[in-house]
C-alpha cells in the first residue's frame, strides 16, 4: 500500500500529528486537507534527500533495516528488535556501554509515526501491526544510494585487478572429486588434517594461507574456525546440499554428491551467493542491504577507504572483528570469491573494488534473493 492510500485510511489524530510536524499550513479539522497537504510535502523532490541528511546514524540505520525487510506488517515487538539490533554501542577503553542519549525503542516508532513513515494496519486483524507505505521505502532506497554514492571516491583502472567469477563453483566441485577419489580423515575435531587442505589448495583457482594455531574465528559458517574463508564456505555448502557427509572420522561423498560429480556440472553461483548470505547473515544482520549498497556504489573502480567511510556506520563490530576487517575480509573479500567484484591494487590508490557486469545484477536483486526458500 502507498503513503497516499494509507493516509485516507489514517485517523485525524494522525493526520494532524504528521501535518504538525512538517508545519503544514491547512485546516486540522479538515482531513482532506491534512492529507493533501501532507502529500505536497512528503512528495517535494528533495524531501527525502532533506530527512536522509537530518536524521541521526542510529535512525538510519533503523530506517535501512526495515528498507530492506520483506515483512509487510511489523508487530511492535519485531520493531522494538530491529530498533534494538542496529542501534550499536560505543567503545570506551575495553567496556561497551549503551550510547546515554539513545532514544527508547518505543520513542523511536513514535518518531517514525509523527513522520509518516510507519502507519498502523487498516483492517481489524492489522490495526495493532506497523506497515511502510511501499512507495516512500523506494523512495528512501533511492535517494540512500543517491547519497552514498555523493560520499565514494572513483578512481581510474588499476594497473592489477583480480576477477574470480565462476571459479568458486568450480572449485566446490573438485572438492567433491578430491573427496570421491581419495580417503579424506578428519581429525578429533572433524577437522581435515593439513595434508588434504594443502593438496586441495595446490590444486584449486585459488589458494588460501592455512589457519595457524591460535586467532578468533567463529561466527561465519560452521567450518569457519578449521578452514580458510572460501574452502569454509565450500565445505559448509557441500555439507548442506547433502553432497558430503562426516562419517566419524572420514569425509565421505553421498550419492547426492556422486549424482552431482557425475553431471559434472558446476553450481550455479547464484545458489552459494544466497547460501553465504544466510551464513554469514548471523554475524552481520544486515549483509543483505551492504551486498546492495556496495553494488550501487562500487559501479566505477572504487577505493577501499571510501567504501568503509561511505558503509562503515551499517556494520556493527562482531566480538573482536572490527568494521574495518568485517567489510575487507568478510564482505568485500567473500565477494570477490563469489565473482562479485573484482579486487585491484593502485600505486595511488591502494586497494580498489570494482562489480562485475553479474554481481550488479545480483547485488540489485539481493533483497529478494535471500528471501527466497527454495535451497
Amino acid at each position: 500500500m502507498n503513503l497516499a492510500d494509507m493516509l485516507t485510511f489514517a485517523d485525524i489524530g494522525q493526520l494532524t500529528t504528521i501535518a504538525s510536524h512538517y508545519h503544514c499550513e491547512c485546516k486540522h479539522n479538515s482531513k482532506h486537507e491534512l492529507i493533501q497537504s501532507i502529500l505536497v510535502t512528503l512528495n517535494r523532490n528533495d524531501f527525502i534527500g532533506q530527512q536522509i541528511k537530518s536524521l541521526s546514524v542510529d535512525d538510519l540505520r533503523f530506517l535501512n533495516a526495515i528498507l530492506f525487510e520483506s515483512r509487510s506488517y511489523f508487530n511492535v515487538e519485531e520493531l522494538i528488535a530491529i530498533i534494538r539490533q542496529t542501534s550499536f554501542t560505543v567503545a570506551e577503553g575495553n567496556n561497551l556501554k549503551e550510547h546515554p542519549k539513545a532514544a527508547s525503542p518505543r520513542e523511536v516508532i513514535a518518531r517514525f509515526k509523527k513522520s509518516g513513515w510507519i502507519f498502523n494496519g487498516m483492517t481489524p486483524s492489522t490495526k495493532y501491526l506497523f506497515q511502510v507505505p511501499r512507495d516512500l521505502k523506494e523512495r528512501f532506497r533511492k535517494e540512500l544510494a543517491s547519497y552514498l554514492r555523493s560520499t565514494i571516491t572513483v578512481v581510474g583502472e588499476p594497473s592489477f585487478y583480480r576477477e574470480e567469477q565462476g571459479l568458486l563453483a568450480e572449485d566446490l566441485l573438485f572438492l567433491l572429486r578430491y573427496v570421491h577419489e581419495q580417503s579424506v580423515e578428519l581429525n578429533l575435531e572433524s577437522t581435515m588434517y593439513r595434508k588434504y587442505q594443502q593438496q586441495l589448495m595446490e590444486s584449486f583457482h585459488i589458494a588460501e594461507p592455512l589457519l595457524s594455531k591460535g586467532g578468533w574465528r567463529f561466527g561465519y559458517g560452521r567450518t569457519s574456525h578449521m578452514y580458510p574463508s572460501r574452502l569454509a564456505l565450500m565445505y559448509d555448502y557441500a555439507l548442506h546440499m547433502g553432497y558430503m557427509d562426516e562419517q566419524g572420522n572420514q569425509l565421505q561423498l553421498t550419492a547426492r554428491g556422486m549424482e552431482r560429480l557425475e553431471q559434472g556440472k558446476s553450481e550455479a553461483m547464484v545458489q552459494i551467493f544466497r547460501y553465504w548470505l544466510r551464513l554469514y547473515k548471523a554475524s552481520i544482520p544486515n549483509i543483505t542491504s551492504l551486498v546492495y549498497w556496495i553494488g550501487h556504489c562500487a559501479d566505477g573502480w572504487v577505493t577501499l577507504d571510501s567504501l568503509h567511510n561511505a558503509l562503515g556506520w551499517l556494520i556493527k563490530p562482531y566480538y573482536y572483528d572490527t568494521p574495518e576487517s568485517m567489510m575487507e575480509q568478510r564482505i568485500l573479500q567473500m565477494m570477490v570469491h563469489l565473482g562479485l567484484i573484482r579486487r585491484g591494487e593502485s600505486e595511488v590508490d591502494g586497494t580498489v573494488f570494482r562489480m562485475t557486469s553479474w554481481g550488479k545484477m545480483v547485488a540489485e536483486n539481493c533483497p529478494f534473493l535471500v528471501n527466497d526458500s527454495t535451497l
